[in-house]
């Protein structure tokens, strides 16, 4: 391969690893762990389940903005967040301390509060059969 060949080589392939990192940043749903505990078919509420799961901010990391089809119940189990639902003020929720967001609701702010510790929330939604429990909101 002459120089010239080389050189336009490695400027393509460093152009597309360049292009598919935007795109994975771009679809990136934020920087949390969610850590599925239990999922179950509820009996007294056909076509839904019951879903638990957690959710882990490093310091500083947060969630993009999202809805959830579902009703959810959020508690900290670790830490500080900072939780915002559409229409509402900014809200910093403590270890120990619970929320509630209605159903598609778009939460545009759910954050570790802190930039040096870590921050763990237990979450519990209803969710109807075939829907995901998180949806991002259209940019």
């Amino acid at each position: 391969m002459t120089l010239n060949k080389t050189l336009r080589y490695a400027l393509t392939l460093a152009s597309l690893t360049l292009s598919m990192a935007s795109f994975a940043h771009d679809d990136k749903h934020g920087d949390e762990v969610i850590t599925l505990l239990q999922k179950q078919s509820l009996a007294d509420a056909s076509g839904k389940s019951g879903v638990m799961l957690t959710v882990a901010y490093g310091p500083g990391e947060s969630s993009i903005p999202h809805l959830h089809p579902g009703s959810i119940f959020a508690y900290v189990l670790e830490g500080e967040v900072i939780s915002q639902l559409e229409g509402q003020a900014p809200v910093r929720y403590k270890t120990g301390e619970s929320w509630y967001e209605p159903p598609s609701t778009p939460h545009l702010i759910s954050k570790n509060a802190s930039p040096t510790k870590p921050a763990k929330l237990l979450v519990w939604s209803l969710v109807e059969d075939g829907k995901q429990v998180t949806v991002p909101l259209s940019k």
